[in-house]
């Protein structure tokens, strides 16, 4: 009998027996561990808190205007000819009164002297019909002139002085003609580059020669909508302020690459309508502009104030959240945790935002760490520190007795670095 599968199938089984013990022998150390101790809680997050400041504070309403000059001129000549000289540099500042061009003036000059001479040939006729008349009254007091006479020699002075009166206007028009062939700036302002140059026709009252535009002051126009000219109305007939039409009212604005209100207009215009187009209604401020550094149709920021000052609470613009056009804050409560609370927000002023509903004076809002918090979290406040500078140390002068005599320095050689 042969048994050799016995001896194959017991060596078998005592590997598995022995396998089997040495997966017990390497979980069993394993089981008798003791269990991992549990995380220990975070730290508090920490939050810079503020408490909202209580300030007097002026409502407006934001709009962009354009500036547009007081008084602007296209220039003509009033009468035709050729233009012969002129008298400015393009793009320069001009005076009231300054010449600009000049037409040439021979034509309107012969005909000045042509007029002159028919007035005083006129004025010799007349002189002749004088003493015509003067002799007829004589002959008619003696019997020798007839009344006929009398009549036809008073006809004749009276259609001879009509006839002066009227070569007299024509001296005047033709005289007004020559000095129309020098013109000059109407205003006081800037000029444009001119349109013709010399040599070439310029027909009366038809070819624009140069346009000029005053800069100080200046005027500033802009928009309202329908809703603010409303506001404004309601505001008028509870007698709370008075009609810009009746009282100045003060407009800040700044230019396109200004950020602060720093500069300051007078409303002094409204208009009579509300435009069925836009909706608005058209205001104008005038402002002085002693440096002409404002220029006509330039955009222009303005604050159009409404109403007067009243007290509002304002806290930083960046402790505001925003949840699907929700605003929202973060404040504490007694126990220092957070609370959401939404707001209704009002103008902005100074990198502050006015919170008319959502907070009070004695809240603690969060303003910095918004994004290391949770509702209902506990946090670490810390006061926002003040923004004032600490004063500067005064300066202590020592007594005789406290200086000491300076020590002096001892001589050394070699190179720097090196013992």
């Amino acid at each position: 009998m042969n048994a050799q599968p016995w001896m194959d199938d017991s060596k078998r089984i005592i590997k598995r027996v022995l396998f089997c013990f040495g997966c017990y022998g390497l979980l069993f150390p394993m089981g008798c561990q003791k269990a991992a101790a549990p995380p220990a809680p975070p730290k508090p997050a920490e939050v810079v808190i503020q408490t909202p400041a209580l300030e007097d504070v002026l409502d407006f309403e934001e709009t962009t205007g354009r500036l547009v000059a007081r008084e602007a001129v296209d220039i003509r000549s009033r009468v035709s000819g050729y233009l012969d000289k002129v008298f400015f540099a393009d793009g320069t500042n001009v005076q009231e009164g300054q010449p600009l061009f000049q037409i040439d003036a021979r034509p309107y000059e012969a005909e000045l002297v042509h007029a002159t001479a028919n007035v005083e040939q006129s004025k010799a006729r007349v002189s002749r019909l004088k003493r015509d008349d003067e002799r007829k009254k004589k002959l008619f007091s003696t019997k020798n002139a007839t009344q006929e006479d009398l009549d036809l020699s008073a006809a004749d002075l009276a259609e001879g002085q009509a006839g002066l009166e009227a070569l007299i206007a024509t001296r005047d028009v033709a005289k007004l003609n020559r000095e129309f062939t020098l013109i000059a700036s109407p205003i006081t302002g800037r000029i444009s580059r001119r349109q013709v140059d010399p040599g070439n026709l310029v027909k009366a009252d038809d070819t624009v020669l140069v346009s000029v535009m005053s800069l100080n002051p200046i005027y500033a126009y802009f928009d309202i909508d329908e809703r603010t000219v409303l506001r404004v109305e309601r505001l008028i007939r509870e007698g709370k302020i008075k009609s810009p039409r009746d009282a100045a009212y003060e407009v800040q604005f700044s230019l396109a690459d200004e950020d602060d209100y720093s500069r300051k207009g007078m409303i002094d215009f409204l208009d009579n309508h509300i435009s069925p187009t836009t909706g608005t209604l058209r205001l104008r401020a005038t402002v002085e502009n002693d440096d002409l550094l404002l220029s006509p149709g330039m955009f222009i920021r303005l604050h159009v104030p409404i109403g007067k000052p009243h007290p509002a609470l304002l806290i930083p613009e960046e402790a505001l959240g925003s949840d699907q056009g929700q605003r929202y804050v973060y404040v504490l409560n007694d126990k220092d945790e957070v609370v959401y609370r939404r707001v209704r927000i009002g103008l902005l002023k100074e990198g502050r935002r006015v919170i008319e509903e959502g907070v009070t004076e004695t809240d603690r809002v969060i303003v910095s760490g918004l994004q290391r918090v949770r509702v209902g979290a506990k946090v670490s406040p810390k006061f926002a520190e003040s923004k004032e500078k600490p004063a500067a140390p005064k300066p202590v002068t020592p007594s005789t007795s406290d200086v000491k005599p300076p020590v002096e320095a001892k001589a050394t050689t070699g190179v720097v670095g090196r013992p």
